[in-house]
C-alpha cells in the first residue's frame, strides 16, 4: 500500500513538473523581446514558397509534443546507430525542419542562447495555423529543450488505425480531455496523406469485406484508384480535405458523410459524446477554432526539457 501511495504521490508530482507552470505570456519580455515576430517571419516566408509548410509545423509540433512532452526532441538529428524521433517510422514523412532552422538562426543572431528550440516550435505550429486562415493564441514560453530522442519511442503515438478507446487512452496518458482529442484532430483539415495511412481501409478490411463498410463507397472507389493493390505510384496519397492549405471545419463535415481518411476520423462518430462534438464543429467553425485554440494551449503546455539548445538538431 505504501509503494502505491508512493507511486501515486510520484504520478501527482511529474503532473504538476509536466503542465507548463514555469511557462509565461511575457517569459522573454526583457532577453528577446522580438521573439514572436522573428518566428513568425521564418513561417511566413517559408509559406510563400511551400504551402505544405504550414501542415508540416503543426503535425511537427504534434509529433514532439506526444513523446516527451513539448521538448523539441523530434528536431534532434540520429547520431550512428542511435535512431532519434525524426527516424522513427511515423515521422519519416515529416519535412519543413529548416524552418525552424532558419527561426534559431535569426534569434540566435539577436539573442543568442536564449530561446529553446521548443518554443520556437510551438510558436511556428501556432503561426502555421493562423497563416492558413484558422485561429490564433497567446503562446505561453519558457519551454526547455530535451536531450533525449529515440525513434524506438515513436511507437507511442496516435495511429491512423487507432479506434476510439486507443485515441482516448493515448490523449487522457497526456492529460488531455474528449474534447481536446476531437478539437486537435481538426489539425488534419491541413496537409497531405499517403497511402500507407489508410490502405488498410481500402483492401482487406476483414474476414466480410473488402473495404471499411464505414467508409462513404464513392470515397472509397476515388482512394482505390489512387492507391491499388498493385503498380501504386511512388509517393501516392491524397489531400486530407479538398482544402487542404486552408484551416477550416470541412474535415468535420466530411466525417459526417462517412468520409473520413483515417479510421482514426471516423472513429469519432463511434460515441455519443465525441459524435456530438463533430456535430458541433462541423456546424460552427467558431466553435471548433476557440476548441481548438484551448486544446493546443493545453497540449503544448506539456514540458520535460533540460537545456537551450544553440542548434535545435544536437544537444549541447
Amino acid at each position: 500500500m505504501a509503494t502505491m501511495v508512493a507511486f501515486l504521490n510520484l504520478v501527482i508530482m511529474l503532473s504538476v513538473v509536466s503542465t507548463g507552470k514555469s511557462l509565461s505570456l511575457n517569459y522573454y519580455e526583457n532577453t528577446c523581446p522580438k521573439v514572436e515576430c522573428i518566428v513568425a517571419k521564418a513561417v511566413k516566408d517559408a509559406t510563400a514558397k511551400d504551402k505544405t509548410v504550414p501542415a508540416a509545423l503543426l503535425r511537427m509540433h504534434f509529433h514532439d509534443c506526444f513523446i516527451r512532452g513539448c521538448d523539441a526532441s523530434v528536431l534532434l538529428n540520429s547520431k550512428g546507430n542511435s535512431k532519434a524521433e525524426k527516424d522513427g517510422p511515423p515521422n519519416v514523412s515529416l519535412h519543413a525542419f529548416y524552418v525552424i532552422d532558419a527561426a534559431k538562426k535569426a534569434l540566435e543572431a539577436a539573442c543568442p542562447g536564449v530561446v529553446s528550440c521548443a518554443d520556437i516550435l510551438a510558436l511556428a505550429a501556432r503561426d502555421a495555423v493562423f497563416l492558413s486562415g484558422g485561429p490564433t493564441w497567446d503562446v505561453s514560453k519558457g519551454r526547455k529543450d530535451g536531450r533525449t530522442s529515440k525513434a524506438s519511442e515513436t511507437i507511442q503515438l496516435p495511429a491512423p488505425t487507432f479506434n476510439l478507446s486507443q485515441l482516448r487512452q493515448s490523449f487522457s496518458q497526456r492529460g488531455l480531455s474528449g474534447e481536446n482529442l476531437v478539437a486537435l484532430s481538426g489539425g488534419h483539415t491541413l496537409g497531405f496523406s499517403h497511402c500507407s495511412s489508410f490502405r488498410s481501409r481500402l483492401h482487406n478490411f476483414s474476414a466480410t469485406h473488402d473495404v471499411d463498410p464505414s467508409l462513404n463507397p464513392t470515397f472509397a472507389a476515388k482512394l482505390k484508384s489512387i492507391c491499388p493493390v498493385k503498380n501504386q505510384a511512388k509517393k501516392a496519397g491524397t489531400t486530407m480535405d479538398p482544402s487542404s492549405a486552408t484551416f477550416d471545419n470541412t474535415y468535420y463535415r466530411l466525417i459526417l458523410q462517412n468520409k473520413g481518411l483515417f479510421s482514426s476520423d471516423q472513429a469519432l462518430l463511434d460515441n455519443p459524446d465525441t459524435k456530438n462534438l463533430v456535430t458541433k464543429f462541423a456546424t460552427s467553425q467558431k466553435a471548433f477554432y476557440q476548441a481548438f485554440a484551448e486544446s493546443m494551449i493545453k497540449m503544448s503546455s506539456i514540458n520535460g526539457g533540460q537545456e537551450v539548445r544553440k542548434d535545435c538538431r544536437v544537444v549541447n
